[in-house]
C-alpha cells in the first residue's frame, strides 16, 4: 500500500486516484471514444494497485458514464459528445465547504429532477432505481461503502425525468458527488455508527423512490431535499467541529 506524507492511504483514495486519471485521459481525449481501456493487468501494473481497487475503479467509471463494458471483450469509453462537458475537477472537493457547494448545487438541481421523474418515470425506471437500492443494502450488509450503487441510484432519477440534460450533468459530475466518495467524511466515527449513518441514508433513498413509484411529485421533491440538506447539514456540522 503507498505512503504518502507518512500517512498510509486507504485503498478506496487508490480506487479514487484510478478513476480520476482514467476519466480525466477519457475527457480530454487522450482516450477517445470507442478505445478500449488497458487490460486489468496493465492498470495494476500501472497505477501499483490490486485487482480489487481496479475493479472498484471500472465501477465507478461505469457509474459515471464514462466506460461501458462489454463482457468477454473488455471496457471501451463513451463519447461525450462535441462540446466539453461541465465538469468540477477532484480538487475542486478537497475541502469540506467545497463539497457543502456542491451540495447545494445538487438541492437546486436534483430536487426539480425528482419531481419530474415522479410525473414521467416509466416502469423500466423504477426496476433500475429498485435495483440500484437493493446494491446499495448489499454493499452496507457486506460493510462496503456503497458508493457506485449510491450514485447509480440518482442517476437513474435522473433518466427518469426524461430529459437527457439531467442525465448528462449528473452523469458528467460523477461519483464525486456522493460526499464520502471524496473524503471520508465519516472515518473517525466508530464503525457502528458509520453503518447507521449509511443505513439511514438509505432510508431517506427509499422515501425518494416510493414518491417517485407513487407518482407524487411534490413528496418526490421534498424527500429529495431532505435528503441532501441532512447530508449538507452534517457536513457543515462537521465543518465548524473542524474550526480552530
Amino acid at each position: 500500500m503507498k505512503v504518502i506524507d507518512g500517512l498510509r492511504r486507504r485503498p478506496r483514495s487508490l480506487a479514487l486516484e484510478v478513476v480520476e486519471t482514467l476519466g480525466d485521459r477519457i475527457r480530454d481525449g487522450r482516450i477517445a471514444a470507442g478505445d478500449k481501456l488497458p487490460t486489468e493487468v496493465d492498470l495494476m501494473a500501472e497505477f501499483g494497485v490490486s485487482r480489487t481497487v481496479v475493479r472498484e475503479a471500472i465501477s465507478k467509471l461505469q457509474a459515471s458514464g464514462l466506460v461501458r463494458t462489454r463482457h468477454g471483450v473488455g471496457t471501451f469509453a463513451v463519447g461525450l459528445g462535441n462540446a466539453a462537458p461541465f465538469h468540477i475537477a477532484p480538487e475542486q472537493f478537497a475541502q469540506l465547504r467545497d463539497v457543502i457547494a456542491v451540495l447545494e448545487l445538487r438541492i437546486g438541481i436534483e430536487t426539480e429532477a425528482a419531481s419530474l421523474a415522479a410525473q414521467r418515470r416509466h416502469a423500466d425506471n423504477l426496476v433500475q432505481m429498485r435495483a440500484a437500492l437493493d446494491a446499495i443494502a448489499a454493499a452496507l450488509d457486506e460493510g462496503r461503502d456503497a458508493v457506485g450503487p449510491d450514485f447509480q441510484f440518482h442517476l437513474e432519477i435522473a433518466r427518469a425525468t426524461q430529459n437527457a440534460h439531467f442525465a448528462d450533468l449528473i452523469a458528467s459530475l460523477g461519483t464525486m458527488i456522493i460526499p464520502r466518495a471524496r473524503l471520508g467524511a465519516t472515518d473517525a466515527e466508530p464503525r457502528d455508527e458509520q453503518r447507521a449513518y449509511l443505513r439511514r441514508v438509505n432510508s431517506e433513498h427509499e422515501s425518494i423512490f416510493d414518491a417517485i413509484r407513487n407518482q407524487d411529485s411534490d413528496a418526490a421533491r421534498a424527500a429529495m431535499r431532505t435528503h441532501l440538506a441532512n447530508s449538507r447539514e452534517r457536513r457543515r456540522r462537521a465543518a465548524a467541529g473542524a474550526e480552530p
